[in-house]
């Protein structure tokens, strides 16, 4: 599973013309699911996301967690993160898990955050959607559950 994290001060997505999820602060969370992937991963990366510690404390540093700061989450599937363009113009997408294990595996990722008191919005799986951010610092992370970065 990978995932890329970025600290936000509002978020939204869009489908069709309709706000299908919106935040505040918080972070906004693209997620790929890859073949491999199982709901232990799902979990794991979740938990990984909400105590990450990127937002600031008194003295600046990045010391406290989406959980200290009672931030919400925007999260958008994005297969794409699975894309391989290496030697080649065209990605591929084999890595990707199929349509049915992703969706899966993105509602377990989003209901593990809610248990741990995370509000979270989506976007809508494989639709066509328009994502919009203001990036604060700006701070953004990339996550791999396989740990290649």
């Amino acid at each position: 599973m990978r995932a890329v994290v970025q600290r936000v001060s509002r978020a939204k997505v869009t489908v069709e013309g309709r706000v299908t999820g919106e935040i505040g602060a918080g972070l906004m969370v693209l997620l790929g699911v890859g073949r491999e992937d199982s709901p232990m991963v799902a979990a794991s990366l979740a938990e990984k996301v909400a105590n990450l510690r990127i937002f600031e404390d008194e003295q600046g540093k990045m010391n406290r967690s989406l959980l200290d700061v009672k931030g919400a989450a925007l999260v958008v599937s994005q297969f794409t993160l699975y894309g391989d363009a290496r030697g080649q113009r065209r990605p591929s997408f084999i890595s990707a898990a199929p349509p049915e294990l992703a969706a899966a595996l993105y509602e377990e990722f989003n209901k593990v955050l809610r248990g741990l008191g995370v509000a979270v919005a989506t976007g809508l799986f494989q639709a066509m959607m328009a994502v919009e951010l203001v990036n604060e610092g700006p701070v953004t992370i990339l996550l791999d559950s396989d740990k290649t970065f």
